[in-house]
């Protein structure tokens, strides 16, 4: 079934008229969501801490940084754009008591609410919209007069106007300009992680960490491995980003292409799709999200354990290197 996509003529900014909308963090998402409503004639308010580095670029930016419970106190539209491991301890101690009744609290991502990490109260909406892109490009797009796809859903109408306020709150941010997808917060958590497990970022980093292995245990140089692995991605990606497999397929050679149909199957196998059902199956029944904030709560051990240990990873090493000789690409290296 086809999902629905709405635009710009599709709706209004009228049900943000008159409301107080809180962006509660300024980071990536936060500070692209309060920039472009308040350009958009939204009256908003932020959330964060004053001496933190987003505490000083809303300040920059041209904003009063208040504690969270005083900004969700004022506002009529509550945004969360916190870290989603943070965002029940901060709405248990500073949100909740401080919603209004008919307030409509917001989420650029379904995880606490789907999981029923948040469970808000029935006397408020709870809509969600959630780019598709990183606040830095939301910010870029609506600046340059577009604007990101985002999704959108409601999961909770307490006052008829839920599905107005998140249209305004989608065009505000210039996803109307792209295209405006209705969705489900279950839908978008667990496509969502599922993408960012199986494929996008831990597929892909495995992928890429045992392919480099397999090369260098063979006795061939750690450079030309890394190249190989790692550095050639972009390409393939961004052939794929403008135009699908079949560009891609077009644009390389014979035998690149006559490898991809003839090996790609050997490495993603029937084992491989089933594992990567399981993931969903997890995913689905909660025993990611358990794992994730059973993690949290003991301090993030296993998952700080995992980072360094992939840290220092020869690809990693080797890569560092690299990359010094490629200005261009404008090498950035994240040591913690």
């Amino acid at each position: 079934m086809a999902i629905e996509t709405l635009y710009d003529k599709d709706g209004t900014m009228d049900a943000l008229k008159g409301k107080t909308v809180a962006i509660l963090g300024y980071g990536s998402q936060g500070h692209a969501h309060a920039l472009n409503l308040k350009e958009s004639g939204v009256n908003v308010i932020v959330a964060n801490r004053r001496e933190s580095a987003n505490g000083q670029k809303a300040i920059a930016d041209g904003f009063d940084p208040l504690p969270v419970a005083q900004a969700v106190a004022q506002a009529d539209v509550v945004i969360m754009t916190l870290p989603d491991e943070v965002q029940p301890d901060v709405y248990n101690e500073h949100i909740v008591a401080n919603l209004k009744e008919g307030a409509t609290l917001g989420a650029t991502h379904g995880f606490n609410v789907h999981f029923k990490s948040i469970v808000p109260p029935a006397n408020v909406n709870v809509i969600m919209v959630a780019p598709k892109g990183p606040g830095h490009t939301v910010r870029s797009e609506f600046e340059n007069g577009g604007g990101v796809p985002c999704l959108l859903a409601v999961h909770q109408d307490a006052t008829g106007e839920a599905q107005a306020i998140a249209m305004a709150w989608a065009i505000g941010v210039g996803g109307g300009r792209a295209g405006i997808l209705k969705t489900t917060f279950k839908d978008e958590c667990e496509t969502d992680l599922f993408g960012e497990q199986a494929v996008l970022c831990g597929g892909l980093s495995a992928l890429i960490k045992t392919g480099f292995e397999v090369l260098t245990e063979a006795g061939y140089p750690p450079e030309l491995a890394y190249f190989e692995v790692c550095h050639e991605l972009k390409l393939i990606i961004n052939l794929i980003e403008r135009g699908g497999l079949n560009y891609m397929r077009y644009s390389i050679s014979n035998t690149a292409e006559f490898g991809d149909y003839h090996t790609g199957p050997k490495i993603v196998t029937a084992e491989t799709k089933k594992a990567m059902q399981q993931v969903l199956t997890d995913i689905q029944t909660g025993e990611f999200a358990k794992a994730f904030r059973g993690d949290y709560a003991n301090g993030f051990k296993w998952f700080k354990a995992q980072k360094e240990a992939d840290r220092t990873h020869p690809v990693e090493l080797v890569g560092k290197e690299l990359r010094a000789m490629m200005p261009w690409i404008n090498p950035v290296e994240q040591e913690a």
